[in-house]
């Protein structure tokens, strides 16, 4: 008889991976936990991709006592479930005499409703920052990490880092052994390379709201690798120095030398993925200058130097860890 006790928070378009993916992760620990599925009714739950799944239990007919660890997934039909007062408030009342409460991905968003992340660092699917940050402030987001624990909240990213997170719970309880084997068996990394950067590069930016910020904009990514400082750009926006630095960073939410660098390193991940060019010559041309300025700004940025990025994420070469967990 294990004395953890997994519940796993249900809805109506809740998105099927964030369950599936932790429960395998779970279960492959063998008896060590006990899985159960509630949902604001018991019976047969449709996922947002139509995807039957029957929740034992409804939060009228289960009470909130006796959690080990509540896992709240996320999914399209997040903004409806965080609407429903009755699975909100069990959902704080199952929180708080659990051990462990997580979420994955936008399931943040019960939690923020329970009134349970006040004060604390959440992260969430890169798409849903700055929607989390905007209606909540009492918390603080940081949606670089795959996941983040503050005390007993954990809280992860978007669809698959749910399995990353359950691998660190694991990990937190029976030690790096046995979540090495269950990473193993799953043919998963027990700690994945870099962050959320990795997969959301190509979307992070506002778009610029006038003529002379997008111009500068156009000029950077017409030319990555083009000298690119404030003198520079000014004189393709037609605006001083300070007075496009003031309205690039209000119009995109970054200043220019970061829009650039990251402009850059999308450059160069494209570049490092789809041929053979050599790193140093990449650095050269997106302008970095030397190889060790971009495997720095790699490292800082993405979690993982330049090399091993282009080994995991080409897509022309052999899956370099389909058979190696590490």
């Amino acid at each position: 008889m294990t004395d953890r006790r997994i519940v796993f928070v249900v809805f109506d378009g809740f998105q099927p991976l964030d369950l599936t993916g932790p429960h395998e992760v779970f279960r492959g620990a063998g008896d060590a936990y006990a899985c159960e599925v509630v949902a604001p009714r018991a019976g047969p739950v449709r996922s947002g991709s139509g995807l039957l799944v029957h929740a034992e239990h409804g939060v009228a007919d289960l009470g909130p006592a006796g959690i080990d660890t509540l896992v709240v997934v996320g999914g399209g039909g997040v903004d409806r479930a965080r609407q429903d007062e009755a699975l909100v408030s069990w959902i704080a009342a199952a929180a708080a005499g659990a051990r462990r409460v997580a979420s994955v991905c936008s399931g943040v968003f019960l939690l923020a409703a329970a009134g349970l992340l006040d004060g604390r660092r959440v992260t969430t699917h890169w798409a849903r920052e700055e929607q989390l940050a905007r209606e909540h402030p009492e918390v603080r987001v940081d949606c670089e990490p795959i996941f983040v624990r503050d005390g007993r909240v954990w809280t992860s990213a978007g669809v698959t880092a749910g399995m990353d997170l359950a691998l660190a719970l694991v990990e937190d309880d029976m030690g790096r052994d046995v979540a090495h084997a269950v990473a193993r068996q799953l043919v998963l990394f027990l700690r994945r390379p870099g962050g959320q950067s990795q997969f959301s590069v190509a979307l992070w930016s506002r778009q610029p709201a006038t003529d002379p910020v997008r111009a500068a904009v156009s000029a950077i990514h017409a030319d990555p690798g083009a000298r690119h400082d404030i003198a520079a750009l000014s004189a393709h926006a037609g605006l001083s120095p300070r007075h496009l630095q003031r309205r690039f960073t209000a119009e995109l939410g970054v200043p220019p030398a970061a829009y650039v660098e990251r402009v850059r390193v999308e450059a160069a991940q494209r570049a490092l993925t789809e041929g053979d060019e050599p790193v140093e010559a990449i650095a050269r041309r997106y302008g970095f200058a030397t190889a060790e300025t971009l495997r720095r700004t790699f490292h800082r940025r993405l979690g993982t130097a330049p090399s091993d990025y282009r080994a995991r994420f080409r897509s022309t070469a052999e899956p370099a860890d389909a058979h190696h967990v590490s």
